[in-house]
């Protein structure tokens, strides 16, 4: 019984917490609870990625993913480990993201990471960019490597509420 007790208290104080990341201005930011996607929903944003991606396997992705776990997150609180957070990446120049210390030859390296450069560099990131600290030997089965691009893209890429993002259309549109 105490342990129930314990146990519910324990709950109850975790729930009280507010998670916060830092902006990039080293400000505190409250951090939006992540958004667990619907299948349907997540049918509908893998529809507007490009072939192979928009066919690939997230499943098959989210387990793929599992190797790169022990030194990257995901997660909106973009919290870095031995290598840097993947949150947002897409879109990101190599070498970029404030709050970690890259090689000279990532921050040189000079692309913008996206399905083709994310697909070459995973292939072989020793041999696309040599002196890079990431130690992993690559994705070398492309299958393997588009499903963890694809789910990438999907868990990494801030959620926009479909009313949000159907606004932000209409206000372009009406713009032009």
């Amino acid at each position: 019984m105490k342990q129930a007790v314990f146990l519910i208290l324990a709950a109850m104080a975790l729930s009280a917490c507010q998670r916060t990341a830092d902006n990039d201005n080293g400000q505190d930011i409250a951090v939006a609870p992540p958004h667990i996607y619907t299948d349907a929903e997540k049918t509908a944003i893998q529809a507007t990625f490009p072939a192979p991606y928009n066919t690939a396997d997230l499943n098959a992705g989210q387990v793929q993913f599992g190797k790169c776990r022990s030194c990257h997150t995901i997660s909106a609180d973009k919290m870095n480990m031995v290598g840097p957070h993947l949150y947002g990446v897409f879109g990101r120049k190599s070498g970029t993201e404030p709050g970690y210390t890259f090689s000279e030859a990532m921050t040189q390296h000079n692309v913008v990471w996206d399905f083709d450069t994310l697909d070459t560099y995973l292939a072989a990131p020793q041999a696309v960019v040599k002196g890079t600290k990431m130690s992993y030997a690559g994705v070398k089965n492309e299958t393997d490597r588009h499903n963890l691009i694809a789910y990438l893209k999907l868990e990494t890429t801030p959620y926009v509420p479909p009313a949000a993002a159907s606004a932000g259309a209409s206000e372009t549109a009406s713009s032009q």
